[in-house]
């Protein structure tokens, strides 16, 4: 394609919440952005940033871009992510600067009182949940896509924020979802979507040799050196932190790095308001007994890929740590926090949807050792097979899309 053919192309804008520091949601525009080649793309969030010393990229406000003047045309494809049930308050939180964070928190009375005119000051948006844009607020869109949303909390949404997202999707020109529980509670809204895996699904094979090269480097080294028999990487949000838990995990860590001879080397999924937490990694360590225990400090998204891709397993809470664990075809566990119930999650619908019925799911941390006992135990046959289905369901539900952009 040449550059005249380029510039004669509708403009598209990549949005999600790759605004913040996020693992899942920095990968999403990176693959999209190889997988649209040969279009003029920008990137846009709820807030302008330049997030590419940690392997992102530099974002727009999407407030600033869909009022801007300009005559071409343009369309919007929102990057993946659980985006239908991010309400503005949630948003402004993870978005705040870190002085910023309890004094946002502390706004809830106010958001809830006035929300449309509280996002409106906060985010620069009039919207409940404002990572879902209609044609309604962009009218110089010429299509809006969805791309392999989350939604798995919409039912719990009130009333006002389940009929705005309703309204954008039941006007947008392509709507796909990741797992089956969002598009069964679509359906009974009337809402006709396709199955569409995360796109991070896709790093391994769009971005293996890059990821591959961070670990030439002196720290990867000293782990390899240090794990002779590999490690397990680890991940686990800050609200695991209480002193209970890090107990729990600690003590099944150890026995997990006994009983197969591993490390255990602990990373931030994410360091926005809401997430990950050094400092509860430091604690935990702490609780152990094993020696071969460590941080990965690096927030590169292309350090973190490496470590998993590089680990014997995963575990953690996040769901795109054992999405880039499938990616690379390894062993995974999710685990989740004793006080929330094992119904519903993102990270349990998107197994189910997408892996055997066999694979450990999410579980409680007191069974990590288990569950890590039986991913280890998974045929290697097996989990190549799933990362290449993985890959193959992607790519061939993403070919609409890319033809709707012409």
């Amino acid at each position: 394609m040449t550059d005249a053919t380029i510039d004669t192309k509708p403009e598209t804008i990549l949005f999600g919440a790759f605004d913040r520091h996020n693992l899942g949601d920095m990968l999403f525009a990176h693959v999209l952005e190889k997988m649209l080649r040969g279009r003029r793309i920008r990137f846009a969030g709820l807030r302008e940033c330049d997030l590419r010393p940690y392997g992102g990229h530099l974002v727009e406000a999407i407030s600033k871009l869909a009022a801007s003047d300009h005559d071409r045309a343009f369309d919007i494809v929102h990057a993946g992510g659980e985006l239908f049930t991010c309400d503005a308050w949630e948003s402004a939180v993870m978005l705040a600067p870190e002085n910023q964070v309890e004094a946002t928190i502390n706004e809830y009375p106010a958001w809830t009182q006035k929300p449309t005119e509280w996002a409106q000051q906060h985010l620069g948006v009039s919207a409940r949940v404002p990572y879902v844009l209609s044609k309604a607020r962009c009218p110089r869109a010429r299509r809006i896509i969805f791309n392999a949303i989350g939604g798995v909390d919409l039912k719990h949404l009130d009333q006002s924020m389940l009929a705005e997202v309703a309204e954008a999707l039941r006007n947008a020109d392509d709507v796909t979802v990741r797992d089956a529980f969002t598009q069964r509670t679509l359906a009974d809204a009337g809402i006709a979507t396709r199955l569409l895996p995360d796109p991070a699904v896709m790093v391994a094979e769009l971005f293996g040799d890059v990821i591959h090269r961070r670990t030439d480097c002196d720290s990867f080294s000293a782990l390899r050196d240090a794990c002779p028999n590999g490690y397990i990487a680890v991940q686990f949000s800050a609200d695991f932190g209480d002193d209970r838990t890090i107990d729990e995990i600690a003590v099944q860590l150890d026995i997990v790095a006994a009983r197969h001879g591993v490390g255990v080397v602990f990373f931030c999924a994410g360091i926005a308001p809401w997430h990950d937490n050094l400092e509860v990694y430091e604690r935990t360590r702490q609780f152990m007994r094993t020696e071969s225990a460590y941080l990965m400090t690096s927030p590169n998204i292309w350090d973190i890929c490496a470590l998993i891709a590089s680990s014997r397993a995963y575990c953690g809470s996040s769901l795109h740590g054992r999405i880039v664990a499938a990616a690379f075809a390894l062993p995974r566990i999710n685990i989740r926090h004793a006080a929330r119930l094992p119904p519903q999650s993102k990270q349990t619908e998107f197994a189910r949807t997408w892996e055997d019925a066999g694979f450990p799911g999410e579980v409680n941390v007191s069974q990590i050792v288990r569950s890590v006992d039986h991913a280890l135990r998974i045929e290697r046959g097996k989990l190549r097979r799933i990362a290449s289905t993985l890959a193959n369901e992607y790519r061939a539900g993403f070919q609409r899309v890319a033809t709707l952009l012409g």
